[in-house]
């Protein structure tokens, strides 16, 4: 089936596929995907133009209550069949808009997105941004958690995870990969093969293309999918996509996935390393004759991730739980550097394939708890900035950090500490993100009151279980 085009497209899919039901879906502002659904009757040509009427009162950062009505606009090229609903469904991604004034809604994740593509190809600089992001996972068996005034605790469990090699099971037929040790195991110790495939075949039948699928490095069903690289916005519209099969792909097995980064104390934590090149008339702006076959204008978008990382990290790592991923031990990228060989560095320069198409930078800080839309954009606001203003990213960091001696490792900056210090960081230095009006001041401010006291604070004021091993006997 081939990918509609246009409204008229979007009708004769509805008709040749006999779709009992249109699901609008669209963005919240942190990044959880919302949806409501309407008869097909309800669709025709003009509602692409003229949009369809929701409350966006209740939507997570949006309007207040009194200025809470909102506007879908369906986008035809994103439509597809959903594999799970029991009626035949056709999805449709949505932009949203003003109804008063018909403008896109600054606040809409998406439109933060075209507009950064917009901003790009005004700057004259290139054509297209490729996005190529490697979202990881953990599928589960359980899991249970709670906070309230008297108590707070997390259970989780997995039939792989290593802590169960002595559990009755009835039998126990181990193979459970060791701490650290899952990368690549074939089964039985790989026990989520046929799980893997059938969300990568789900993806494959939506129309995302993929590259491979495999076990990840820690235990209990840490998993990995790649997805063929895609302009900005169709990438982020793909993230969605993607989080969506593959969640309800564990749920038909009775299981869950997490997409949070740091679920498991002491094994490797969940990134998403986002690969990514500029393009102009079909040629790769990245590839060059400089170090590791790199353009000076890959250089200076390095230099632009690299100094503007610290505000970065508040949309492309924006939990708390992200910053106990970014910390050293577990592959993490934790020093603000380049290397072609260092995966401790914030970015790295992919060297498996000589071919000028393939040559790209990989931006190791962002993991998959971030808003797509947001994250790429702000990514890719760096990255001009560092262009237009030649940023020089340094000399590169190619030996082993874990040998550096201390003296010479105190010169090497680091990530953020926590979100709140990345919050911070954005407060200071968002000028960058303002350009083009891609992000717009009420943006910046709101997303930063917003992690601040849902997030931030919110954590603060609860006791932690750990806390009370440290303390409870002082």
């Amino acid at each position: 089936m081939s990918s509609p085009k246009t409204p008229k497209d979007v009708l004769e899919l509805m008709d040749k596929e006999k779709v009992e039901v249109v699901d609008l879906r669209f963005m919240d502002f942190p990044g959880l995907w919302q949806h409501f659904s309407v008869p097909p009757r309800e669709v025709d040509e003009d509602m692409f133009e003229g949009g369809l009427g929701f409350d966006g009162s209740s939507i997570r950062g949006w309007q207040a209550i009194n200025e809470s009505d909102m506007l879908v606009k369906p986008v035809p090229e994103t439509a597809f069949i959903d594999p799970f609903f029991e009626a035949k469904t056709l999805v449709l991604i949505c932009n949203i808009c003003d109804p008063v004034t018909g403008e896109d809604y600054t606040r809409d994740p998406r439109n933060i997105a075209r507009k950064a593509v917009n901003h790009l190809k005004a700057s004259g600089i290139a054509d297209i941004a490729y996005f190529g992001p490697e979202a990881e996972f953990f599928i589960f068996d359980d899991i249970r958690f709670d906070q309230n005034e008297h108590e707070g605790y997390y259970h989780i469990d997995s039939v792989e995870g290593r802590w169960n090699t002595g559990r009755v099971e009835d039998p126990n037929l181990g193979y459970k990969p060791r701490y650290k040790e899952g990368y690549f195991p074939v089964p039985p110790t790989d026990s989520l093969q046929d799980i893997r495939s059938e969300m990568m075949l789900t993806l494959e039948k939506i129309g995302i293309q993929v590259e491979a699928q495999h076990h990840e490095v820690a235990t209990a069903g840490q998993a990995e999918i790649d997805m063929r690289f895609a302009p900005l916005v169709e990438m982020a519209d793909n993230l969605l996509k993607y989080k969506y099969v593959i969640k309800n792909t564990a749920r038909k097995h009775n299981k869950t996935v997490t997409f949070m980064p740091k679920p498991l104390f002491n094994d490797n934590g969940t990134g998403m390393h986002v690969h990514l090149s500029l393009w102009k008339d079909d040629q790769n702006l990245f590839a060059g004759d400089g170090y590791a076959g790199l353009s000076e204008m890959a250089l200076y978008a390095i230099g632009g991730l690299l100094k503007h990382t610290p505000s970065l990290l508040a949309f492309t790592s924006p939990t708390t739980n992200s910053y106990k991923r970014l910390v050293p031990g577990f592959e993490a990228p934790v020093n603000l550097a380049y290397s072609s060989r260092n995966r401790s560095a914030a970015v790295r320069i992919p060297m498996y394939s000589p071919s000028v198409k393939a040559k790209r930078i990989e931006f190791r800080c962002p993991d998959p708890s971030c808003n797509p839309y947001l994250a790429f954009s702000a990514m890719l606001m760096a990255v001009i900035d560092g262009i237009q203003n030649k940023i020089h990213p340094g000399e590169p960091l190619d030996k082993d950090i874990y040998d550096l001696p201390p003296e010479e490792l105190a010169k090497v900056p680091h990530t953020p500490g926590s979100l709140r210090e990345s919050l911070n960081a954005l407060d200071a230095d968002h000028d960058y993100l303002l350009k083009g009006d891609v992000f717009t001041s009420d943006v910046i401010e709101t997303w930063i009151s917003y992690k601040m006291e849902s997030e931030v604070e919110a954590l603060d004021l609860r006791p932690h279980p750990w806390e009370f091993a440290l303390y409870y006997d002082i």
